[in-house]
């Protein structure tokens, strides 16, 4: 499989577990209200985030987020689509990673044109510590972001030996 229908693959993956995830909590629960699932662990919530991770620039106050946020997605779109280019079809880690950063950019942007803000949905705490709500699409960021990490780390390695 070539790294383009590898990439291709887990971006459409995760655009489409993400969305119907969304959909889902869109349409079975309120906005701004939660369900607990594990006592002491996680819930089930709705929240709208206008902002970045961990609710970063979600202010009210200010507009500019949704156009700026969906710029960002299609430049990172590009960047991807130029990164493959030059990555060896062997490279899994780093094709897959990139696949799944992609489909991540793409979930939220859907969001941010057709609500303005993303849905987050998961909650997970500790007592009264909690973690951000986040979304499927925040997760295939960060598992990319890792599998990228993993990539440069195991050529690093392969080109000291």
């Amino acid at each position: 499989m070539n790294r383009y229908t590898l990439a291709s693959l887990w971006a459409v993956a995760t655009i489409a577990l993400d969305q119907i995830t969304k959909l889902t909590v869109f349409n079975v629960m309120e906005v701004w209200t939660g369900k607990e699932v594990i006592p002491g662990l996680f819930n089930l919530v709705h929240v709208l985030n206008k902002g970045a991770a961990w609710g970063f620039l979600d202010d009210e106050k200010i507009n500019w987020q949704r156009p700026m946020f969906v710029a960002v997605s299609l430049v990172a779109i590009v960047v991807i689509g130029y990164m493959l280019r030059s990555v060896k079809d062997n490279d899994a880690w780093m094709i897959s990673g990139l696949g799944m950063i992609a489909g991540g950019a793409v979930g939220n942007a859907i969001d941010r044109i057709w609500l303005g803000s993303v849905i987050d949905f998961l909650d997970f705490y500790v007592g009264t510590y909690h973690w951000p709500a986040f979304n499927i699409a925040d997760c295939a960021l960060t598992v990319g972001a890792g599998c990228v990490l993993l990539s440069m780390f195991f050529s690093r390695k392969t080109a000291q030996e």
